[in-house]
């Protein structure tokens, strides 16, 4: 194999190996996410390099490239429109619930200018939008791979505490999202020998006639839990308030051990990422969400990921751009 037939599997291999060490170190930092992505990045290149090598082969890679970009011009802008008519007629009109919808109709937009003339600079504009699209798109699969990944080799056995992550109120009731958080707790607490405390934390949002720690207090003692097992936080109104403050509580309970923080599955890395930020040493896991609420969900994380590392975000942006209308100029 010469140098460069090489150069592909090397730089596979050592990205995945600083994506092990760093995994190793902190499994709650964000610039993980990326070098998993570029390790899987430069293995499928490699994958695919080696495979149009064989003629046998060959016909299959240009099939399945050709089924993946099908998907991923046409199923998934339509699936992505009609998932933000879902979220619009279940959740409401808020932005956030139109985060999918409008991604939807912006990547068909997209594609649509990239077929029409708009002239040298028109084009060069078309242009750097969809390499920005494609480092966003990028981003946010390698999110998505690792926070699955993180859920799966976090730490969750032997904790002397459980901070449950309010997420609103229906009134006074807890609605199925926060009722999945409570019996992911549950189930935790349980199966705990020495029986781990419970944090409920939450405050009162607008339109609710209780905090949502009380309000999660009421739903693990019809559950069983005994009194003495459950910590109330009733102030916090952002994530970074149930941190910080549920986590102020423990030293007065007596709890000094491994906490763990359980929040809906499409929340758990940033929660994570925020307890790192916060120098909190609280690991995360999650609760099931339902299919249709998942894709804006994702999306919202996402954002706020990308926010969170703003100044990184802009450079990228900036760096992109600038190489386009360079080479427009040129």
């Amino acid at each position: 194999m010469n140098f460069a037939g090489a150069a592909l599997p090397l730089a596979a291999g050592v990205a995945l190996l600083v994506f092990l060490v760093r995994l190793a170190r902190e499994p709650r930092r964000l610039g993980n996410a990326v070098w998993l992505g570029v390790a899987l990045l430069l293995t499928g290149a490699w994958l695919l390099r080696e495979a149009l090598h064989l003629e046998w082969l060959t016909p299959i890679v240009a099939v399945l490239l050709a089924a993946i970009a099908v998907v991923v011009a046409l199923v998934l802008p339509a699936a992505l429109i009609f998932n933000g008519v879902q979220m619009w007629r279940k959740e409401g009109r808020s932005k956030g619930n139109l985060l999918s919808l409008a991604l939807g109709v912006g990547l068909i937009t997209l594609e649509v200018l990239f077929f029409v003339p708009l002239g040298r600079w028109g084009t060069a504009l078309v242009a750097i939008a969809i390499v920005l699209t494609g480092y966003f798109g990028f981003l946010f699969v390698s999110l998505l791979v690792y926070s699955v990944l993180y859920s799966r080799v976090g730490r969750h056995r032997d904790v002397e505490a459980i901070i449950v992550l309010g997420c609103g109120l229906a009134g006074d009731r807890v609605p199925p999202l926060l009722a999945g958080r409570l019996d992911r707790a549950i189930r935790l607490y349980e199966r705990e020998p020495a029986r781990p405390l419970l944090v409920v934390s939450g405050g009162k949002g607008p339109g609710e006639r209780v905090t949502e720690a009380e309000a999660m207090h009421g739903y693990l003692r019809e559950r069983g839990v005994p009194e003495d097992r459950i910590l109330l936080e009733n102030q916090a109104t952002t994530t970074e308030e149930n941190l910080r403050l549920s986590a102020a509580l423990l030293p007065q309970a007596g709890r000094a051990g491994r906490v763990l923080a359980v929040t809906s599955n499409y929340h758990v890395f940033r929660t994570a990422v925020e307890c790192r930020r916060l120098g909190l040493p609280i690991h995360a896991t999650g609760s099931p969400t339902a299919r249709y609420f998942l894709p804006s969900a994702l999306l919202r994380e996402f954002a706020a990921l990308i926010l969170h590392y703003r100044r990184t975000t802009i450079a990228a942006c900036v760096l992109i751009s600038g190489a386009g209308v360079t080479l427009a100029i040129v």
